[in-house]
């Protein structure tokens, strides 16, 4: 048979087995394969060698050629014995162990993996497999170790699991972002596995196998057992007999347990270990809510001991039981409150065997107890991070300790100078000293620190020069200074050419400074530098080639000028931010070659033109307050991974294109300040993750889009999300208009805020009555349109709003009384519309018009507190006072109406008989001519009469 026919058939045939674990291989593919083995004389089983190469055609991403020598070719080439990661039985020539950890593989695991049925050892752990645990994994008789960890794992647990019955190793633990998708809801197939002795679950949802504690109990074997994360429920079960008699580690961090007994009996069942105990973690569990119970100290052979609580609600009054594990070497206390142990330094010297000490976040209150003999000379790594110490650096003991090699005193607030005694610790590799107020400075000589592989000094010293800093970095020949981070500490000078002894460099952290001076191309000498941070300085010049491995580029808030680079120099960049410069120009085309690209901001820029060509794997567009030109991006419909766009405040026109529905991981869409014009797509709405829309200061036309319900990110169910690692170093990016002022955001921090603004354009029709199922909608402006119709009486049930504008717009009827259901609301304009009616009640609201005077202005039927406008009746709906006076007033208007119409018709006869009677005319006329000549003599004689009465006085 063909090769290629061969692997079909095994194919089909091994998907077939998979159910029923059956093991015996094709007679056709064998048949061949075995010929081939014959002409070659390889050592490799055919059929075992066939279905590794199935296993590999299931693998689409290999970037770094892990697979590469699983190929047919010469005869060792055919040899799978000899392939990476494979490893064959001396005796049998099967194939006995398949290690593929941590190789960069992606993609499906093949069912023809069951023809290794000679299998012990399986690894796959850190890769990128995806789907759910298959089934057939249950079929390896034999295997002795399986590894499937940290992988892309999804859904149950399969039970096919417990016929691996001679299975010594598991671990299925996988990441914390994925924890609910991976679960169990029976764990009852564990107890098949009467030789297991290691089990890790880590992060796997066990908040449904409520008998857990008695299926592990079955397992005596067991000696290791990590479950951290699980959602472990509370049991009603209590242990009459622990068999886990061999345990040597137990890790169950990061669980509530549930009910208060529930936590008692989990109390039980970790209260009665044998004390062969050598491993227990309990960090970050409620089950030691309260005092910290002393009987810990009769585990004598602990070596790793983790406590804490998830809700601060652990503390300890006396820690001397700590002194009966002489043998502990990691002791780890997360939100234990000490407070009342002011001698805890001096317990702690009593276990001469530590090597890890944390007690972070524990309310210590001083570390500068004399110690007058240091017995903790094994102390390699100090973390007192979070604990307000609020004294003297130098007067702190553990300086005294010389082997330490990672000390972290974050946000200690300890002050004033570093003691000399630092420059002598020569096994320091890590420091961390950030968050501390700025009230520390730094002048020792770290010269001879040859070690010391990452410091970050952040937000704690009070001032220095930069490059006297780095002069006083480790100048030893093989400096492995990894990591240096000086952002936020108001340090001033030229930024140095640091190059001479900081080869090794891969974060260098400087934001947030008055470092002034340019880029120069020495920077280029820094191969190694993935991540540079130079944002919120002073520093000018153009920007000059980049190091080639540099991933992360920040040098937003500076004085940039000049063009971008043709070519950055940097093939591999993951995220550029160059935002708030002086930069102009063209963006070259060159930056369509940056293929790892996912974060961009460009904006409050100068850079003008149409946009060119961006890679495709962007999640986050940032171009905004720039001058570019054009119709919107027709290249950005390929854009599937697209989370923020910002093309704001640009000269933009045309219409928005129907497939703009089609981006759908789109979150922040800004599209405001340009000139398209057109109608809003309905298709919009398909943005289901959307949280902000913004087409504000447009010319767009047409109604409010329909079906607002489907944008799920605008609703109370929308989960947040998260950004990338180097998310704390990012300056803030976003912009967002809300309550008549501008707002900057993190990204991390825009998922509170969820807005629509269509302001300033030329939406007409009703503001449609889905809008009100947004109930997650923060801020809603719809201000200067056309808008017309009613507000929608169930906008109370927008319970998140906190700003709301309509004004300027021809919206009329009356005020819904569910307005004073938003208890959010801090800002609200109702201005220059067509309301009526009596303005609505509510604590919240009534507090809105002394902030803004102005919110009710131009609508001349508003009336009410908090108006001077009375309406007529006390507390009585304006609309019904209303028809009540229209009835009062029916029989005034009649009476009024007969005086004028009797006045005009009376007139009228009058006028009638003078102009048809000739007779009555002249008569008429005589008569008035008389009286006026009357008038006009006594008003002659009576004017001379006085006046000559004053010319005689």
């Amino acid at each position: 048979m063909h090769p290629a026919a061969a692997k079909i058939v095994l194919l089909v045939v091994a998907a077939t087995a998979a159910a029923a674990c059956s093991f015996s291989p094709p007679a056709a593919a064998t048949a061949g394969a075995t010929h081939a083995l014959e002409d070659s004389g390889a050592r490799c089983l055919p059929h075992e060698r066939d279905a590794l190469l199935a296993f590999k055609q299931g693998i689409t991403i290999d970037d770094d050629g892990f697979l590469a020598s699983w190929r047919r070719g010469q005869e060792e080439e055919e040899d799978c014995c000899r392939w990476r990661g494979v490893t064959c039985s001396n005796r049998t020539d099967h194939v006995v162990k398949l290690d593929l950890s941590d190789s960069g593989l992606e993609g499906q695991i093949s069912p023809s993996l069951i023809y290794l049925e000679q299998l012990e050892y399986l690894d796959l752990s850190w890769n990128g497999f995806n789907g759910s645990i298959p089934a057939f994994m249950g079929c390896f008789k034999n295997l002795r170790y399986l590894n499937l960890s940290y992988l892309s794992f999804t859904g149950e647990v399969p039970h096919q699991l417990g016929n691996l019955s001679n299975l010594r190793q598991l671990d299925l633990a996988c990441f914390y972002m994925s924890h609910s998708d991976m679960h169990a809801t029976n764990l009852s197939w564990l107890a098949h596995l009467h030789f297991l002795d290691y089990l890790d679950m880590t992060y796997i949802n066990l908040s449904m196998a409520v008998d857990w504690p008695s299926i592990i109990n079955s397992i005596p074997s067991l000696e290791s057992l990590h479950l951290s994360g699980c959602s472990l429920p509370g049991t009603s079960q209590s242990m009459t007999q622990l068999n886990l008699t061999r345990l040597v580690e137990l890790d169950v961090s990061l669980n509530d347990f549930g009910n208060p007994l529930g936590k008692s009996n989990a109390l039980e069942f970790f209260g009665s270990m044998d004390q062969t105990i050598r491993y227990l973690d309990l960090s970050g569990t409620s089950i030691l809510s309260g005092g910290v119970p002393p009987h810990l100290g009769n585990l004598s052979n602990l070596r790793h001991l983790g406590l804490g609580s998830m809700h601060n609600t652990m503390y300890a009054t006396d820690i001397l039981w700590l002194t009966h594990l002489q043998q502990l070497e990691y002791l780890h206390m997360f939100r234990v409150n000490l407070s009342t142990i002011t001698d805890w330094s001096l317990l702690v010297n009593m276990i001469p065997s530590l090597k890890v000490l944390e007690l972070i976040e524990c309310s210590l209150e001083s570390a500068n107890q004399s110690l007058a003999h240091l017995n903790l000379t094994k102390l390699e790594e100090l973390d007192l991070s979070l604990n307000y110490f609020g004294h003297p650096i130098a007067s702190c003991w553990f300086w005294k300790v010389k082997g330490i090699k990672y000390l972290s005193l974050i946000g200690t607030y300890l002050d004033g100078p570093f003691p000399d005694v630092v420059g002598e610790m020569t096994s320091l590799q890590e420091l961390h000293f950030d968050a501390n107020n700025n009230l520390a400075t730094m002048t020792v000589d770290l010269k001879n620190l040859c070690e010391l592989e990452f410091l970050s000094l952040s937000g704690s010293l009070s001032n220095g020069n930069i490059t006297e800093f780095i002069d006083k970095l480790p100048k030893c020949s093989s400096s492995s200074l990894t990591c240096l981070g000086l952002d936020y500490n108001n340090m001033t000078g030229v930024l140095p050419d640091m190059v001479e002894h900081l080869s090794s460099l891969e974060i260098l952290m400087l934001s947030n400074n008055s470092i002034s001076g340019t880029i120069s191309a020495g920077i280029l000498k820094l191969t190694k530098l993935q991540a540079l941070f130079l944002a919120l300085n002073r520093l000018n010049g153009q920007i000059p080639l980049l190091p080639k491995n540099l991933r992360t580029l920040d040098i937003a808030m500076n004085n940039f000028s000049g063009h971008l680079p043709v070519e950055f120099g940097a093939p591999h960049l993951e995220v550029i931010i160059l935002s708030s410069n002086h930069i102009t120009g063209h963006v070259p085309r060159s930056i369509f070659k940056l293929q790892k690209l996912s974060f961009l901001d460009l904006s409050n820029n100068s850079f003008y033109g149409e946009l060119p060509r961006m890679p495709n794997l962007l999640s986050c567009l940032l171009l905004s307050n720039n001058r570019f030109s054009g119709k919107f991006p027709s290249w950005l419909k390929s854009f599937s991974k697209l989370v923020f766009l910002d093309l704001s405040w640009n000269n933009l026109d045309g219409t928005l294109p129907i497939w703009i529905g089609d981006l759908a991981g789109l979150t922040i869409l800004q599209l405001d300040h340009n000139m398209f014009y057109g109608d809003i797509p309905v298709t919009i709405t398909n943005l289901i993750q959307l949280q902000l829309l913004n087409l504000a200061s447009n010319n767009l036309s047409g109604p409010t889009p329909q079906f607002l319900s489907n944008i799920i990110g605008m609703t109370t169910k929308a989960p947040k999300r998260e950004w990338n690692e180097f998310s704390e170093s990012l300056t803030d990016v976003l912009s967002v208009v809300m309550k008549h002022q501008e707002l900057k955001y993190h990204p991390d921090g825009i998922s509170d805020m969820v807005v629509i603004d269509l302001s300033l354009n030329h939406l007409t029709g009703e503001i449609p009555n889905e809008i009100t199922s947004l109930d997650g909608l923060v801020s809603l402006n719809l201000s200067w349109n056309h808008l017309s119709g009613k507000i929608p009486k169930n906008i109370g049930a927008m319970k998140s709003l906190e700003s709301l504008d309509l004004s300027r717009n021809n919206i009329s009827g009356e005020m819904p009384a569910g307005l004073s259901d938003l208890t959010f609301l801090s800002s609200l304009d109702m201005s220059y519309n067509n309301l009526v009616g009596r303005i609505p009640r509510g604590s919240q609201l009534d507090t809105l018009y002394d902030h803004d005077p102005f919110m009710y202005d131009g609508n001349s039927g508003l009336c009410g507190p908090p108006l001077q406008r009375n309406c007529s009746g006390n507390n009585v709906p304006w609309h019904d006072s209303q028809k009540r006076s229209v009835k009062d007033l029916e029989p005034k208007i009649f009476f009024y109406f007969g005086i004028v119409s009797g006045f005009v018709v009376g007139l009228w006869v009058v006028f009638c008989a003078i102009l048809f009677k000739r007779s009555w005319r002249v008569a008429y006329f005589r008569k008035f001519d008389k009286l006026y000549d009357k008038a006009y003599v006594f008003v002659v004689v009576t004017w001379a009469r006085f006046a000559s009465q004053a010319t005689t006085n």
